[in-house]
């Protein structure tokens, strides 16, 4: 009874195995016949060999070449005003005039002065020449003769007076004119015509500034002072500006000025670039981002920057294999600049790797290539 009981429960046992097998063994099959894992999508670039220029960084600001403050040198009403405000203007063009009768009337009168001191010398010298022989005969003092001869001194001083008041007279007529003493742009007129100037007042009258060629001004920190020096010597080096937000490339000009101390307060050296400036882009108090081409690395392994992803042991790039699998490589980031990453070590060119779509990838995930940059160079 029991041996048929214990037949019984192994009969059980062994349907139940068997059952699990075959159960087993349908899922196995379920499982070799399901799809494969779907492809990630991604956009890729591939790494390439190019020339990069290295750049010192700074903000600076626009300066006028040459700034001048137009003032009149002699008193008197404006009667005519020649130029427009924001007008181009040339050196010794007119731009104020101021009424020149006052002036012609000085003229005038120290010119007639002259000339009556003009004649009173004449006469003067014709009385020392009488006295002179009528000394020499004793029929005239020798008093006589020096208070005439020290006449004659005195007018002649005197005309020399009056030529020196002509000479100024002169001037005043002719700074009556008030003419551009550069060429430039001229700024809002500061006073209208009928107004009354003094020039002991200095009254600003227009200002104008020289922006063809221009300059700019910016510092750099104190660590790159040697670099600079040493390069600068070699040949002036190349100044790039953008505007203040970096985005948009204003102009190049010359490195001028390497100032000959350190401001201690903030570590930095001021430097100072000259600009041709011909399409007029850069604008007096402007503030700009600048950029001194220090030199120009060569063959520099170098990818689009949203392919380097940062890790907690440092940048990584995915590397499409052959296979159409991705391989996590860490890499060596020099640095980062006009959307381009430049790799000291880690990278090939002709490489490709994934530049969006890394956060769902992992080390191996197979992907699918949606689109591809061309390489950089």
């Amino acid at each position: 009874m029991r041996r048929k009981a214990y037949l019984g429960v192994t009969a059980g046992v062994a349907a139940l195995a068997a059952a699990g097998w075959l159960a087993t063994k349908e899922n196995g099959a379920a499982r070799a016949g399901a799809a494969p894992t779907p492809a990630i999508p991604v956009m890729a670039g591939i790494a390439a060999v190019r020339e990069v220029p290295a750049y010192v960084r700074g903000i600076g600001t626009v300066q006028a070449y040459n700034t001048v403050v137009v003032k009149s040198r002699v008193d008197g009403h404006i009667t005519r005003v020649s130029f427009e405000e924001g007008q181009e203007v040339e050196a010794g063009q007119l731009l104020f005039e101021i009424d020149p009768r006052p002036s012609h009337a000085a003229l005038a009168q120290l010119e007639a002065a002259k000339q009556r001191d003009f004649i009173l010398l004449r006469a003067a010298r014709r009385d020392l020449e009488r006295y002179a022989k009528l000394v020499d005969k004793a029929f005239q003092s020798r008093q006589s003769y020096d208070n005439q001869k020290a006449t004659v001194e005195q007018l002649e001083s005197a005309i020399r007076s009056d030529e020196a008041q002509i000479e100024q007279a002169t001037l005043n007529l002719i700074y009556a004119d008030i003419c551009s003493p550069i060429a430039g742009r001229a700024g809002a007129r500061l006073m209208d015509r009928g107004n009354l100037v003094q020039a002991s007042q200095g009254t600003p009258l227009v200002t104008i500034t020289q922006v063809k060629p221009i300059y700019v001004s910016f510092t750099a920190p104190q660590d790159w002072l040697g670099a600079l020096r040493r390069n600068q010597e070699a040949s002036p080096l190349a100044v790039l500006t953008y505007t203040s937000d970096n985005r948009q490339f204003l102009s190049e000009g010359k490195l001028s000025l390497i100032d000959n101390r350190i401001d201690t307060a903030s570590g930095t050296v001021h430097l100072k670039a000259v600009f041709e400036n011909a399409d007029e882009r850069l604008w007096p108090g402007e503030f700009v981002s600048v950029r001194v081409v220090l030199e120009t690395r060569k063959n520099i392994v170098t990818v689009p920057a949203e392919a380097v992803m940062q890790g907690p042991n440092g940048p990584y790039v995915y590397v499409i294999q052959p296979d159409g699998t991705v391989e996590r490589r860490p890499v060596q980031l020099t640095e980062t600049q006009e959307g381009i990453a430049l790799i000291e070590k880690g990278l090939s060119a002709g490489q490709q790797v994934v530049t969006q779509g890394q956060y769902r990838l992992t080390n191996g995930s197979r992907i699918r290539v949606e689109s591809s940059r061309a390489p950089l160079g």
